[in-house]
């Protein structure tokens, strides 16, 4: 960054990002990033849904790290925050992660086999 110009570039690049953690508009995409995550692969789920979120140009789209989210056994854990709602995805993979984005996200269907209660 060489200028105020360039500051303010990124500024504006990224406003609709923060506005976006603010408000209900958008969506919201939360992968559980502790140890108990990452040692399940959420690793590899966090990067195919950033990719598939690129790839599609979804810029209403947020995709975000977290802690523990608390049912370690269930790990990788995904929270989908759209229009109000919560829907928590569970033993993710990356080609679940690309399914989620690609049925729920862009069209708009819960992927229920995925979700919490779903497994028991």
């Amino acid at each position: 960054m060489k200028s105020i110009e360039e500051l303010k570039a990124i500024r504006d690049r990224m406003q609709p990002t923060l506005n976006l953690r603010d408000s209900d508009k958008g969506t919201r995409i939360v992968v559980g990033m502790a140890t108990c995550g990452i040692a399940a692969g959420a690793r590899p789920v966090l990067a195919a849904i950033t990719e598939e979120v690129a790839a599609r140009g979804l810029h209403d789209v947020m995709v975000t790290q977290t802690g523990c989210i608390g049912i370690c056994r269930l790990e990788p854990i995904v929270e989908v925050y759209q229009n109000g709602e919560k829907v928590t995805y569970v033993k993710m993979t990356a080609e679940r992660a690309k399914r989620v984005v690609a049925d729920h996200i862009v069209n708009g269907n819960v992927v229920t086999e995925f979700t919490i209660g779903a497994d028991q």
